[in-house]
């Protein structure tokens, strides 16, 4: 798979940035498909960074209402990368 097809956007969120601030950690929406040593890989090569250690979370859709229909969110799945000492990955 290619780097930019696996990683899709980051997540922001107060949690995440706190994440990053304090724990050196981030958080990315990545492909379903994709398991820990794709993302790392990933990471590495778009960013230009060194990860330590990733970690994954498939994130159910939550369940939606327009009017009288009910409908879901997609699935997906949330990486949170932790990189060395040192590194910054700049998401904005």
């Amino acid at each position: 798979m290619d780097p930019r097809t696996i990683i899709k956007s980051p997540v922001i969120t107060e949690k995440s940035t706190d994440l990053s601030q304090k724990g050196n950690k981030y958080c990315l929406a990545v492909d379903r498909r994709a398991n820990k040593i794709q993302i790392k890989r990933a990471v590495e090569e778009i960013f230009k960074v060194k990860a330590i250690k990733v970690n994954t979370v498939k994130m159910p859709g939550k369940k939606k209402r327009v009017r009288y229909r009910e409908g879901k969110t997609p699935d997906w799945k949330k990486a949170i990368v932790t990189l060395r000492e040192g590194d910054k990955i700049e998401l904005v």
